[in-house]
């Protein structure tokens, strides 16, 4: 074999086989192996916004994952203050097929947006591309002082 052919099979060899896992990893045979978690339930608690840890909740367009134990388990909770500088919270737990990946994003005004699949949902939880039909878990938010309440 001429070493031009060679090199030109190689390459789509070696293309196919980087671009194969990426492309088949939204395939339905790919369900089994995604870590999966549960919808959040009995959430309220409350986060002091004086603490370092949430710093980021300082600055419009920021936010930070919190970690509550709600309901007798962790419940994963992603906590923005929106581009408006009102503070929002939703389950970091995707609608879609219940990865833990969902993080605001600035884009669009201030979404929520899934990494796994590429899922983007409104700040009420309303799905916002063709990825999934059912919303995003929001909860209410009540700030008083500098004591933030994220509850059902």
């Amino acid at each position: 074999m001429e070493r031009k052919k060679f090199l030109k099979t190689l390459g789509a060899s070696a293309a196919f086989a980087v671009a194969y896992p990426c492309l088949h990893s939204c395939s339905s045979n790919r369900r089994e192996a995604l870590v999966t978690f549960p919808e959040p339930s009995g959430v309220d608690f409350v986060i002091d916004l004086t603490n370092p840890d949430f710093a980021a909740l300082a600055n419009n367009g920021g936010f930070v994952l919190v970690k509550s134990n709600s309901s007798e388990s962790l419940t994963d909770i992603v906590v923005a203050r929106n581009l408006e500088g009102e503070l929002v919270a939703a389950s970091q737990i995707c609608s879609h097929q219940q990865t833990d990946q969902v993080r605001f994003i600035s884009e669009d005004g201030g979404i929520f947006r899934c990494s796994t699949h590429g899922s983007r949902f409104s700040q009420n939880g309303t799905p916002i591309n063709t990825i999934t039909d059912n919303p995003l878990k929001i909860f209410n938010t009540s700030l008083e002082g500098d004591i933030l309440r994220i509850f059902e």
